[in-house]
């Protein structure tokens, strides 16, 4: 056997089965390997469908993907993607149990059979334009949003009702089942609030012009620059695994710099991290942040495992937010407070690379029965910086 071997990114996440194959189609296989002494699970693997030794013709005409397990003939759930939006899939994402120092096979099966996403996934995100369109995004654990052109233009003319923000806001589910439709349906329709926790959780936590969770600004001398709210967007994806999508900025200064801001934002089902993919132009650092509120948390920071987090008392409970990088991006980290309302952020200073700075936000709040304090929390960003730094591996066989 022939073997090409690249690399997947691993992040956390959960399986339901998804799927139909033709058994009559070709079946073809990749091997996934663990280098490390410990079992692996709920990681995703991103099979590129390009790498796979298809016969001609097959990846122009697949509708669907089916994978198998080789050694079970398990059928595994896994999701297909268009990253590109040329109506052909690229990748075929998917989450194995695997353990320690092993490998598996599973069989890839394309389908001419169109199989149709439901409509309210576990990982899902979406426009809400009858929300002032907000773009907002969720997986089972936790739930993001951040905001558009119109609550920018209202805030701008004095209008009630606008936000002027290029943060991220957390809003805080405490259920593992989508609440996005639900919750923006009870702030709008009816008597009801998100505001207030009626059992699945709510959206207390405040941004207005700190950088959220995971928002960015470029440090210039003394000051932190940032821009305005997101211009346009574009979803990828949404499905069982994975939801992704692109928000583009207007240009923006930072002293007498241009910058240029693409957000690529991904967030995978058992994650409470986002990966935030950001093509840049105009800088070679940025400085991805984390609101400090009223700057009564801790800061705790491992730059060998390349996160920062912060973990803060929330109205009655208690809520820990994170950035994770890879250690070699990480450039120094910084508590700014200059006693101005939200601009109080603790910014991990990042290297922009070929035009592209990558890394994971997130947070968890502890009503949710995730992590009960700030040493829960970190031991899981350790873990998920270690399985970043050694992910799993992927063979195309042929």
């Amino acid at each position: 056997m022939k073997r090409k071997v690249l690399v997947a990114i691993g992040v956390y996440g959960a399986l339901v089965h998804l799927g139909c194959a033709d058994a009559a189609q070709e079946i073809y296989q990749v091997e996934i390997e663990n280098p490390l002494n410990e079992s692996r699970s709920f990681e995703t693997v991103e099979i590129d469908l390009h790498a796979v030794p298809f016969k001609q013709g097959i990846l122009a005409s697949a509708k669907s993907y089916e994978l198998i397990d080789s050694s079970t003939k398990a059928k595994i759930t896994s999701q297909a993607v268009d990253n590109d939006g040329d109506g052909r899939f690229d990748q075929l994402l998917f989450q194995p149990n695997i353990e320690a120092k092993a490998t598996k096979i599973f069989e890839i099966v394309p389908s001419e059979e169109i199989v149709e996403v439901e409509n309210n996934p576990a990982c899902y995100s979406r426009f809400v334009p009858e929300r002032t369109d907000d773009y907002a995004w969720e997986n089972n654990r936790v739930a993001f949003r951040t905001y558009g052109p119109t609550a920018q233009k209202l805030k701008e003319d004095g209008i009630p009702g606008g936000t002027l923000s290029s943060g991220i806001d957390a809003w805080l589910k405490k259920v593992d089942y989508p609440i996005i439709n639900k919750w923006y349906k009870k702030e709008l329709e009816t008597d009801g609030t998100y505001h207030e926790d009626t059992g699945e959780g709510l959206d207390n936590f405040h941004v207005g012009v700190s950088r959220g969770v995971g928002g960015i600004a470029v440090k210039k001398d003394s000051t932190h620059h940032i821009s305005k709210n997101f211009e346009s967007y574009k979803r990828v994806t949404i499905g069982p695994i994975r939801t992704s999508f692109v928000l583009k900025y207007a240009d923006w200064n930072a002293g007498e710099d241009i910058i240029t801001e693409e957000k690529h934002i991904s967030l995978d089902y058992g994650s409470n991290l986002s990966r935030l993919k950001i093509k840049v132009k105009g800088t070679d650092h940025i400085s991805a942040g984390l609101t400090m509120h009223e700057n009564d948390g801790e800061t705790s920071v491992n730059k060998s495992k390349g996160y920062i987090s912060y973990w803060q008392p929330h109205e009655e409970s208690e809520l820990g937010t994170a950035i994770v990088s890879n250690p070699k991006t990480l450039l120094q980290v910084e508590e700014y407070q200059n006693g101005k309302p939200d601009e109080n952020n603790v910014y991990a200073q990042l290297k922009v690379e070929n035009g592209t700075v990558d890394y994971y936000a997130g947070f968890t709040w502890k009503e949710s029965g995730q992590f009960s304090n700030a040493k829960e929390w970190e031991n899981y960003l350790a873990e998920f910086s270690k399985k970043l730094r050694f992910p799993l591996q992927i063979s195309y066989l042929k």
